[in-house]
């Protein structure tokens, strides 16, 4: 070890308390560097500009009468179906009309083998010509004894003959034209008509074949499709709780049943042009499946809808008073209730329960909860949930989606901007 008293130490020592020295003064320095900047900081943060508040979309409550509109499950069928069906036996000659066709009232359909009921036809006219013969001999007769029982020439009982003779004839005159009417009818059915005017569908039987022995064979269906017909059914207990509503006042009738407008939504979600109207609901409910069933009646001059097409029916059945829709992004329904975001003039949001109607064209219908001109909040959500409760908001008029946004607003020309 070498000795303190060493020159050659003591320069070695001195050095490295200078060099500690300088380090202490270092720190020192940076950490009342660091105390001014953070003084600094603070004073920009208190004095700089503030964040705007957060922009989010509403919807301004305007009550009113609101058509409440159901809708229901439908099937379409024709206001008028007819089977055309062979009256007369015999061999069908003939097809008289276009399969799918629009047929008129007494048009001539099928042609069945006439000449045996117009063979019965001649029968029957002969037979009559016979009887009528009877008849004006007979008669001639009673004219002839008429004066010769008056002057006692013939007996009496000769007179009365005679005279039943006639009214026998009469009957048997009047029983051959009865004879002649029917084979005039039979022949009659060997043309096969229309019953009703509509739409035939294809023919049930080819030429050649043999029909009418011993039943009526089928020939074709005529279905009458304008207007038609669409019935659908509604469960019981919607019924009883709209009609109490009613009689409580929450609702009011929508139009009496010849008034109550009908619309059907197709299959590819479209509407169809023709509004219908409600005819009748029935009076009883069916026992398997608790539905009460309604028929409206539906124009349809193109032929668009066809017999057993699924469909489904919006029928306005009742309104409901100082009601407000909104849209249904801005309602959250839970088991606990229904509630919406309401921002006050003061900018905040506050919860809301409100009580819920039906949904209707992608809105809820809103009874009760909300005052004329508050504002709803509808878009924006997820922007508050990074900021703290209470946090002013901005709201903006809401636009749904697919809506033209509002017109923006025009630029400064370049000369007026600022360098």
């Amino acid at each position: 070890m070498p000795k303190l008293r060493d020159p050659s130490v003591i320069p070695l020592f001195r050095n490295a308390s200078s060099r500690k020295t300088l380090t202490l003064v270092a720190a020192v320095a940076a950490a009342a560097l660091l105390v001014a900047c953070g003084k600094t900081d603070g004073k920009a943060a208190a004095g700089g500009p503030q964040m705007p508040p957060v922009e989010v979309g509403v919807v301004t409550a305007t009550p009113g009468d609101i058509g409440l509109l159901t809708e229901l499950p439908g099937r379409v069928e024709a206001s008028r179906v007819a089977q055309v069906r062979a009256r007369a036996a015999g061999i069908l000659q003939q097809r008289l009309f276009k399969e799918g066709s629009d047929v008129k009232v007494g048009q001539p359909l099928f042609r069945i083998d006439p000449a045996p009921y117009a063979a019965a036809a001649e029968s029957a006219r002969a037979s009559l010509a016979k009887t009528q013969a009877n008849l004006a001999q007979a008669s001639a007769l009673v004219e002839r004894y008429r004066p010769l029982v008056t002057a006692n020439a013939i007996s009496k009982q000769d007179f009365v003959n005679a005279e039943a003779a006639e009214k026998q004839a009469q009957a048997d005159v009047a029983a051959a034209k009865a004879v002649v009417r029917t084979a005039d009818i039979n022949l009659g059915y060997a043309s096969v008509t229309s019953p009703i005017a509509g739409r035939i569908g294809r023919a049930l039987v080819t030429e050649g074949a043999l029909v009418g022995q011993g039943e009526a064979t089928a020939l074709a269906v005529v279905q009458q499709i304008d207007p038609v017909y669409v019935n659908f059914t509604q469960s019981a207990s919607d019924v009883f709780q709209l009609r109490r509503a009613m009689e409580s006042g929450q609702f009011k009738r929508a139009g009496s049943a010849e008034t109550a407008s009908v619309k059907l939504v197709l299959g590819d979600g479209s509407e169809y042009p023709q509004a219908g109207k409600l005819l009748f609901t029935d009076l009883s409910v069916d026992s398997t499946t608790g539905q009460v069933t309604l028929r409206a009646e539906v124009p349809n001059p193109k032929g668009e809808l066809l017999p057993g097409l699924y469909l489904r029916v919006r029928i306005e059945q009742a309104q409901a008073s100082n009601a407000i829709t909104l849209p249904q992004q801005a309602v959250t329904r839970t088991q606990q209730g229904d509630t919406v975001s309401v921002v006050g003039e003061d900018g905040k949001v506050s919860p809301r329960t409100v009580k819920i109607s039906a949904a209707q064209n992608n809105r809820w219908v809103v009874l009760d909860g909300l005052k004329a001109g508050e504002k709803v909040m509808v878009d924006g959500f997820q922007k508050l949930q990074m900021l703290p409760p209470g946090t002013p908001v901005k709201p903006v008029p809401w636009q749904a989606p697919g809506a033209a946004p509002a017109p923006a607003p025009t630029s400064a020309p370049a000369s007026a901007a600022k360098p």
